[in-house]
């Protein structure tokens, strides 16, 4: 490989470990990348560490020994991170976000890939130490928030359905009453999906009573898996309290004045 500049090597550095959340990474695949020494792979990832670190953009983790190496931790903590949730918070309070009934529109914020990832990255630093094997979502409007957080941990992403597929083989079906208007729906998992024993991270997009989350715990208690959280894009601040109490919200929502066209929603800031 034709000899580069260090800054040239930095840059790149950077790039295949951001590309590869939470993915361990041999001293000697970088070795070989750039055909460089190992205390030289060594020298530029301290400089990558210390400045992801001093900008809160995350941090590098190096593991020792014969099967070590690196991984980047996408870390969204502190003042980085809350000013990440005032941005959206001024996004949902627009006026003409209000839809009859006291909703709000979320649809373009939900699919906005930017917004998600930064948002999965701060989901996914408060949970870390929750340490799930999987990442379980329902479909559909929690999908793109679940997908960020199941990169930001390098963990496989699993979605209950509606209604089963004969696509996916054998499944497991629960009926489950939603909080908030007390009817009766039903979801369904492969039983492929999660192993038994397995930790998995609740993720959604909305939560009221807390029904939803209530049947996705429920379902992973028949696929003998352990519930090490929930985490939800916006809960609402009543019913308190709500059917679980281990879950962690981004945003509380309070109400809706339709006549001063008002939306009163607050972070939740990281301390």
């Amino acid at each position: 490989m034709e000899k580069v500049r260090r800054v040239e090597r930095m840059v790149a550095m950077t790039k295949l470990l951001v590309d590869s959340p939470q993915k361990l990474i041999p001293l000697n695949y970088f070795c070989d990348f750039f055909g460089i020494a190992k205390s030289t792979v060594s020298e530029d990832l301290t400089c990558v560490r210390q400045s992801m670190e001093h900008f809160q953009l995350g941090t590098l983790e190096t593991v020792a020994g014969a099967t070590g190496g690196v991984r980047f931790i996408p870390h969204r903590k502190g003042p980085q991170a809350n000013d990440i949730l005032q941005e959206v918070r001024e996004r949902l309070t627009e006026p003409d976000r209000i839809i009859p009934g006291g909703f709000i529109y979320m649809s373009d914020i939900l699919y906005d890939w930017h917004v998600m990832t930064r948002l999965g990255e701060i989901i996914m630093t408060r949970f870390m130490n929750r340490k799930p094997d999987y990442i379980l979502t329902v479909e559909t409007k929690g999908i793109p928030l679940a997908v960020m957080v199941a990169r930001a941990f390098n963990k496989p992403l699993v979605i209950a359905r509606r209604d089963s597929k004969v696509t996916e083989g054998s499944a497991i079906s629960i009926n489950y009453v939603t909080g908030s208007s007390g009817r009766i729906q039903t979801m369904t998992l492969t039983k492929r999906a999660i192993p038994a024993n397995s930790r998995v991270l609740i993720v959604d997009d909305f939560m009221k009573a807390g029904g939803t989350a209530k049947g996705l715990m429920e379902l992973v208690a028949e696929m003998n898996g352990i519930v090490v959280g929930t985490g939800v894009l916006v809960a609402t601040e009543l019913p308190n309290p709500k059917l679980i109490d281990d879950y962690e919200a981004l945003f509380t929502f309070r109400g809706i004045n339709e006549t001063t066209k008002e939306i009163n929603i607050e972070p939740v800031y990281d301390s």
